[in-house]
């Protein structure tokens, strides 16, 4: 039979003309969702009739075309399924289906596989999986269908996938900066847009709780308040992508600038209360957005909670008024924040306090976003409430997680209502690429990174002068307060500070403090404008900076500030030429400032190095012994070592810093009950899993470790050993291990897998699950792994195992063991980590091997 491909091109066409009309005149997205699918149906079936392929091949539709949800100018995936491999018949007739799919106007993306390969690739790679359980037969052998619909099924793990699709949304979140705020969103891939429903209905059909919202309530996964919300989240959704692509007459789904305001027209915003059309309708979309989140979170909390019920489900007591059930946190009365109001900033405390916490059940998530509604004045008048509030800011961890989330509750903006006001703003202007909140947001995530080891390597010098610095909260409390006026009018650095004086005033800080916050708040724009538009060669220029800054301390805090600042605005923004002008002017300012003062030893840094050098003179060594090694070591080494660690290491390693041996030494540990060994080498394969294999098989845990490499290429690395077998000739076993692992690093010994060892018994009755998460840096050269599980014996070796199967080549690891938890953090790139599916496999083979 021929194909009239003409024929078929112009009903394509008269069909598309004709949704858009219906879409028009009713305004039904799931209608024209049904019928453009259906419409596709029909001439898809009808060409593969007319090029009369075997019986035995099935023509299938896939992802979203399979599900039924296709949209105007959305790509058509299909499966072509055989039987067998295709003879060159087959071949031939496959060949002009392709060619007649692109003649008659569909934009067609298609896989030819047998069932073997489908299950193939569906193993190896998570996307492809997803794509292939939305497969729905078009025509063509029913019976190879089904065949491969019980394949597929029978080797789909709903708890695995569940978490390679929770792990594939971290990444996603991670390459749109976690935040569904940018000023041109991608309201199908970022957070809060259509993926993130998708995702729901993904694992709900992987888990058999059903495909529809009415579904997931009889499963007991959603309230019937939820899938309220959640139809109407959808539904905004569909209707924004089904406008946009009949407006740009092709798939789009970024919503530019470019496209705002037409946008904004046809769903009738006018511009009122000093704000166009196009603020309007973005200001509504991240309001969905927000929501979709919020949704996304509760309801993958719940899945998880059915799909891996254990013993740890048991609510335990944190306090009278919270528990903790599993990993989350819970109130124990719905009631709570009704009661006791003054409770809403214990909640995010004990989030940032107890390390076992990973999340809120749907529930506590619930009652703090009805309790934002409710923060009167007097609760923010109140003094206990003013006090917790700054709690939360001068926290060890936590304090960007839980600042965006009382964000995205709304508490944030309840509480300081001049935040509320620029939730969702937009910033009209060539540099932001987020609104105002989330940008405030995204410098206090900066401010915080220059104060974690993890990040020196990227931030070497912000992270030493914040060191030097002291009281980093001051700093974060300037950045709520840096753009906090903006859209009123006028300037908004100025209009800023009498925001930023109230604010301090009421929460009781010092004078002193309260001067630095509004002075930064008034000038958190000059250096950035000194530095860009100023001739840094002008000693008029420098003493005029100078001179407004005072002293160090304002300039430290004003460099600071205006690093997170310009790296805030947009991931593009800051590039070497902008950090090489900012500390350029920040040394010649710190030289003038102190021409008059004799130098002094600043920070955390200068102490512990005045600390070692002093402990050094103890074994008549000079004064500049240390100068030839130090020179090898960075910002990361000095935050993370101890005085007297630094001197041990330099009066071991003074005089052979080039060694071609590797160097062990191993004592008595100082703080407590346990050994201390330091190695010294050249880096070397495995070099890592080779030294805790050999621990563990010694029988020894690792309870804290300091990987280090320096920058000739060495690795300096310490380990805290506690001895397993509980041997009493701890002194005894000194030379043992610095001859032994000496020995196996000169052969360079493959790794030695340890034995198993024997659980803890808290550990068997209360396992710990295991939280991966690997994050590239700005520049994506390196990577961080965060790793949470129960410490057992060999479970670093496992790590250090897998990331060397993986290519991954470590570069520095914190090692932190909390009770029968371990927490660690490694440094880590090579491996083709910046592909993001090969990401996603590692992780999900940590956590796998990771379970007890």
């Amino acid at each position: 039979m021929s194909v009239d491909v003409a024929a078929l091109r112009a009903e394509v066409k008269a069909r598309q003309l004709a949704l858009r009309e219906a879409y028009e005149r009713d305004g039904d997205a799931p209608a024209l969702l049904r019928q453009r699918s259906a419409d596709v149906d029909d001439i898809l079936c009808r060409l593969w009739s007319a090029l009369d392929f075997p019986t035995s091949i099935t023509l299938a539709a896939v992802g979203g075309y399979g599900r039924g949800e296709l949209y105007p100018a959305s790509d058509i995936d299909l499966l072509i399924l055989l039987p067998q491999a295709a003879s060159a018949a087959t071949e031939a007739k496959l060949e002009r289906l392709v060619g007649h799919f692109w003649d008659i106007g569909l934009e067609i993306g298609h896989s030819v596989r047998t069932i073997s390969e489908c299950l193939n690739e569906a193993a190896a790679d998570i996307t492809v999986q997803t794509a292939l359980l939305e497969a729905r037969l078009l025509t063509g052998s029913d019976k190879l269908f089904a065949t491969f619909r019980r394949r597929l099924f029978g080797n789909l793990d709903p708890l695995t996938f569940y978490e390679a699709k929770r792990l594939e949304q971290q990444e996603r979140y991670l390459r749109f900066n976690e935040t569904p705020y940018s000023l041109e969103p991608n309201f199908k891939e970022a957070p809060g847009g259509l993926r993130d429903i998708q995702v729901i209905f993904w694992i709900a059909k992987a888990a058999g709780y059903g495909s529809t919202w009415e579904a997931l309530e009889t499963s007991g996964i959603m309230s019937q308040e939820g899938v309220t919300f959640g139809k109407q989240f959808e539904r905004y959704l569909q209707h924004l992508r089904i406008r946009l692509h009949f407006q740009v007459g092709r798939r789009e789904d970024r919503l530019l600038f470019d496209y705002q305001t037409l946008l904004a027209q046809r769903y009738g915003f006018t511009g009122c209360d000093g704000k166009r059309p196009s603020e309007q309708l973005m200001q509504e979309y991240y309001l969905n957005a927000k929501g979709v989140t919020l949704l996304n979170t509760i309801v993958l909390q719940n899945m998880g909670a059915a799909l891996a019920p254990e013993a740890e489900q048991v609510p335990q007591p944190l306090d009278e008024h919270f528990q903790m059930i599993g990993s989350l946190l819970d109130i124990r009365d719905e009631q709570l924040f009704e009661h006791h109001p003054s409770l809403v900033f214990d909640a995010f405390l004990i989030m940032q306090e107890s390390h076992e916490l990973q999340g809120m059940t749907a529930r506590t998530l619930r009652a703090l976003w009805i309790a934002a509604d409710t923060m009167t004045q007097s609760f923010r008048d109140d003094p206990a409430n003013r006090a917790m509030f700054l709690r939360l800011l001068q926290s060890e961890r936590g304090i960007v997680h839980e600042c965006r989330r009382m964000n995205q509750l709304g508490i944030l903006g309840a509480y300081l209502p001049a935040f509320g006001r620029i939730v969702g703003q937009m910033q009209h202007d060539l540099f932001h690429v987020y609104t105002v909140d989330q940008h405030i947001l995204q410098v206090l995530r900066n401010l915080r990174r220059f104060t974690m080891s993890e990040f020196a390597h990227e931030y070497p010098l912000c992270s030493r002068i914040i060191n030097e610095f002291g009281d980093p909260w001051l700093l974060y409390v300037a950045s709520l307060f840096h753009d906090i006026a903006k859209g009123r009018g006028g300037d908004h650095s100025e209009l800023g500070t009498v925001d930023a004086r109230e604010f301090c005033e009421n929460h009781g800080l010092t004078a002193a403090d309260t001067e630095l916050i509004v002075w930064l708040v008034k000038n958190h724009l000059t250096m950035s404008q000194v530095a860009q538009k100023e001739d840094l060669t002008d000693p008029q220029v420098i003493g005029k900076f100078a001179a407004l800054v005072g002293d160090v301390r304002h300039l430290q805090a004003l460099y600071l500030l205006t690093h997170a600042d310009i790296r805030g605005t947009s991931p593009k923004v800051w590039n070497q030429w902008k950090g090489k002008l900012l500390a350029d002017l920040y040394f010649q300012t710190l030289h003038f400032l102190s021409q008059d003062e004799a130098p002094q030893a600043h920070g955390i840094i200068a102490e512990r190095q005045a600390e070692a050098m002093r402990l050094l003179r103890f074994f008549a060594l000079s004064d500049t012994v240390h100068e030839r090694l130090w020179k090898q070591l960075d910002t990361v080494y000095f935050l993370r070592h101890s005085a007297e660690e630094i001197a041990w290491h330099t009066r071991s390693l003074h005089y052979r810093i080039f060694n071609n041996q590797p160097v062990v030494r191993a004592r008595l540990w100082q703080e407590g009950v346990g050994l201390q060994v330091m190695v010294y080498t050249q880096d070397q394969p495995d070099l890592f899993a080779r030294i805790v294999g050999f621990f563990a098989r010694a029988g020894y845990s690792i309870v804290d470790a300091k990987i280090h490499t320096t920058a000739h290429g060495y690795a300096l690395d310490s380990f805290v050993l506690l001895d397993i077998e509980n041997r009493d000739n701890a002194r005894d076993m000194l030379p043992f291990i610095e001859h032994e692992l000496e020995e196996r690093l000169i052969r360079q010994s493959p790794p030695e897998a340890p034995s198993s060892g024997r659980l803890s018994r808290q550990v068997k009755h209360f396992p710990i699950k295991p939280e991966v998460s690997i994050r590239g840096d700005e520049k994506g050269a390196h990577f961080i792994l965060t790793l949470t599980a129960a410490d057992r014996p060999g479970m670093l070796y496992t790590v250090a195992n897998t990331l060397t199967q993986h290519g991954a080549n470590l570069h520095t690891a914190k090692i932190t063991t909390l009770g029968e938890r371990a927490e660690d953090v490694f440094l880590i790139s090579g491996g083709d980590l910046r592909d993001t599916a090969n990401r996603i496999r590692l992780e999900t083979e940590l956590m796998e091997r990771l379970k007890i």
